[in-house]
């Protein structure tokens, strides 16, 4: 069998939030860019927004509007998505789509019509040679196979994974047996980084200033302030006390725009002083005194938020954002929390998969990267998995690109051209048809 030729296989990793593209085969994709057009108050028009190695410049994305064609993670703007894809090829990618194949993400669970949309889009608006369409949990599942190490040789060897990928839009624990998402034990919980950032809006425009417009600015902020508590209650109990020194209170500056146009944080090395707080460094003596007299010192002590300032303080909102993606029904959301999500993921496998699946969990998604977050993971499964079993918990080097590397891995495989669907077949079968080569 003759192999591919890579150098025309382009892999597009559609997220909610961002776009991953590049050519098959490489390291790394050629340009990662938010999924959305923007139009900032300076402007009377959608623009594209630049991808952040651009040399142009930036953009002042205070209070700019956004329309997104994704929402929930599955297509519902069929022409604003190839406003973005026309751009994307032409402009930042320099590819031929009717000389090109492409390898495309997509959601899990994808409606039919949808998928026609998509096919639509591939074929007809873009005229692409052929098209293979892959979940991200069995990109992941192959990227990680391929990686040496003890997570890599554990996932080859097992051959299945279990792969919690934690996106923009929602979350996913998903089994992958021999490169195959086993679609009957996926389990989603609706929550992801859009929820909350806007979870975050809410909380610093009810206690400092309104930024219920400024979605770029709290992402940043989300970013580099947010982080995993391994120890909620002691936590709260250290920023109700409300001293000045407390470890985790930071500020955040924002953008003025005349000096600087973006956000940033004012004492990054105060930001990181949570680091300093090691487990059980709670005296619960000084929490039940503290609580006797706590309403006595907040009326003295509480702080008045100065708005002729050009920024804000961050308290517990800092570990309480994450913190939703394991306790969901604090935001008042019937669902299971991401610990109870794995387990019931791998319930509804094959018990001889039990012991294994437990063993090679890869995390992924932009919104592991917060800190802590696979410690406070393993600490909740623990309880939940039989004493026998071993968890072992893995990030990935880069979750947020990590897809798109299994992605390009599989492009450059001798077998990709045979698992693809031409244009030819698409126009003699139909989209439903030829949808039926993806299905395991």
């Amino acid at each position: 069998m003759s192999y591919p030729d890579i150098s025309n296989v382009v892999v597009l990793d559609n997220g909610g939030g961002l776009i991953k593209a590049g050519l098959g085969g490489e390291r790394n994709p050629s340009t990662v860019l938010p999924n959305c057009l923007l139009r900032p108050l300076s402007s009377k028009k959608w623009l594209h927004p630049n991808p952040p190695n651009s040399t142009s410049d930036p953009l002042d994305l205070t209070s700019a509007a956004v329309r997104r064609p994704l929402d929930r993670g599955y297509l519902i703007n069929q022409d604003l998505q190839r406003d973005i894809w026309s751009h994307l090829f032409t402009s930042l990618l320099h590819v031929t789509p009717s000389h090109s194949s492409l390898l495309l993400t997509e959601p899990l669970f994808t409606l039919p019509s949808i998928q026609r949309a998509t096919d639509e889009l591939v074929f007809e608006d873009f005229n692409f040679k052929s098209l293979y369409v892959a979940d991200s949990p069995s990109l992941v599942h192959l990227y990680e196979a391929s990686r040496s190490g003890p997570t890599g040789r554990i996932v080859s060897k097992a051959q299945c994974s279990l792969v919690v990928d934690c996106g923009f839009s929602f979350t996913h624990a998903a089994p992958v047996f021999q490169n195959f998402t086993l679609n009957y034990a996926v389990k989603r919980i609706d929550l992801g980084g859009k929820a909350l950032t806007n979870y975050l809006k809410e909380l610093v425009s009810y206690r400092a200033v309104n930024v219920m417009d400024e979605t770029f600015l709290i992402d940043d902020v989300k970013e580099n302030l947010c982080f995993v508590s391994l120890d909620v209650p002691r936590d709260l109990y250290m920023s109700r006390k409300g001293e000045k020194d407390y470890l985790y209170r930071c500020t955040y500056v924002l953008p003025d725009g005349i000096t600087h146009t973006k956000g940033f944080v004012k004492d990054p090395a105060q930001a990181k002083r949570y680091l300093s707080l090691t487990e059980g460094d709670d005296d619960n003596n000084n929490m039940k005194e503290m609580d006797l007299i706590e309403v006595t010192e907040r009326k003295e002590d509480r702080k008045r938020v100065d708005l002729s300032k050009n920024e804000f303080d961050l308290t517990n909102e800092r570990f309480l954002v994450p913190e939703m993606l394991f306790r969901p029904a604090d935001l008042g959301m019937n669902q299971a929390g991401l610990a109870e999500c794995i387990v019931r993921a791998v319930n509804s496998c094959h018990p001889h998969l039990h012991p294994v699946l437990y063993e090679s969990i890869i995390l992924t998604g932009g919104s592991t990267l917060f800190p802590r977050f696979a410690q406070r993971l393993e600490r909740e499964l623990r309880p939940l998995v039989p004493d026998d079993y071993q968890v072992n918990i893995t990030t990935q080097e880069d979750p947020i690109l990590g897809v798109w590397r299994g992605g390009s891995l599989l492009a450059s495989s001798p077998d990709f051209e045979a698992m693809c669907v031409t244009k030819s077949e698409y126009e003699e079968l139909g989209s439903a048809r030829c949808r039926r080569r993806f299905f395991h």
